[in-house]
């Protein structure tokens, strides 16, 4: 049985440059392949190294909300670049009005851009989102998207909008953190998501999983416990337990789902070209997007995003 990280940040320092290792375990347990996604332009020439050493890798490559004040003054140019030397996808990317002390401002104009560019070249997109789902739907609905679909990353959004976003063409990755107790609204979500847009995701060394469902212990060098990607087959059981699918039935959706998203990065032959069709209207009724309004509103301990919760 096949498993597949729709999201993950293999790169990440934290990991004490055991790559080699993880990936390892990482095929014992049947990882086929995983998504490792960059997140500024310090990092995007170890997730490129990884993925021309290890073909399980499909590197992505973007700028994180969080990290936009690092950027260059040449980011969009080098991001290109990167993307032009081995195919990939976009991100992780997105909104983020969740975070203390984040600035907002540039957060769209840079979302846009790295947007379009997935569109030009029909890249699908990895997309981070926190406390902005009803401004995303929006931004979503309004410009180019990549026909081949974008992934919202640890969907943790309203469950009412799953019908609209699924219209703009979205995917939902299911992280292994959402198995926690507490994340019930998060869980309940993924039953309205369509059987043809789910996917599953680790996150790490992010996101940990409850402790009995924790089949790799793992710390960074400082001690400090993080999330191991060979953790996949545990999301998978446990997602499947919720939702009381088989889990080789749970796989095998979920493998066409991935091969549908990232599969062969080159344009279909007849596909669509880039954004078109991309500005159909997938509205939202007055009552989903005040319900929205009031889920982006609530502090992180009213069902948002918590400390330590990562990418």
């Amino acid at each position: 049985m096949n498993f597949y990280d729709a999201h993950n940040h293999l790169q990440d320092e934290r990991f004490g440059g055991k790559q080699a290792d993880l990936l390892a375990a990482c095929a014992q347990a049947g990882v086929a392949r995983m998504v490792v996604n960059g997140t500024r332009e310090s990092d995007w020439p170890d997730v490129l190294a990884l993925a021309r050493r290890h073909p399980v890798v499909l590197p992505s490559f973007g700028y994180h909300p969080w990290y936009l004040a690092e950027r260059t003054g040449d980011w969009l140019r080098e991001l290109a670049k990167f993307l032009d030397q081995v195919p990939g996808a976009v991100g992780e990317i997105g909104l983020d009005r969740w975070k203390q002390g984040l600035p907002y401002a540039d957060q769209e104009a840079v979302f846009l851009a790295q947007l379009r560019l997935a569109a030009e070249r029909n890249l699908p997109v990895s997309i981070h989102c926190l406390q902005a789902w009803g401004r995303l739907h929006e931004l979503l609905r309004d410009h180019p998207r990549p026909p081949r679909g974008v992934v919202l990353h640890s969907f943790g959004g309203p469950a009412e909008m799953v019908p609209a976003l699924a219209r703009l063409g979205a995917y939902f990755s299911f992280p292994g953190y959402f198995l926690h107790e507490r994340k019930l609204r998060q869980r309940e979500a993924f039953r309205r998501v369509p059987p043809d847009r789910l996917l599953l995701e680790t996150d790490a060394p992010d996101q940990p999983l409850p402790a009995d469902r924790n089949h790799g212990p793992l710390a960074d060098p400082a001690g400090k416990p993080v999330n191991h990607p060979a953790n996949l087959p545990a999301v998978y059981a446990g997602l499947g337990e919720f939702l009381g699918e088989p889990l080789e039935t749970l796989a095998a959706r979920v493998a066409e789902n991935f091969q549908r998203v990232f599969g062969a990065l080159e344009p279909r032959p007849g596909a669509a070209p880039p954004g078109e069709g991309a500005n159909c209207r997938a509205g939202l009724g007055p009552r989903d997007l005040a319900r929205a309004a009031a889920r982006e509103s609530r502090a992180p301990g009213q069902g948002g995003a918590e400390v330590g919760e990562g990418f």
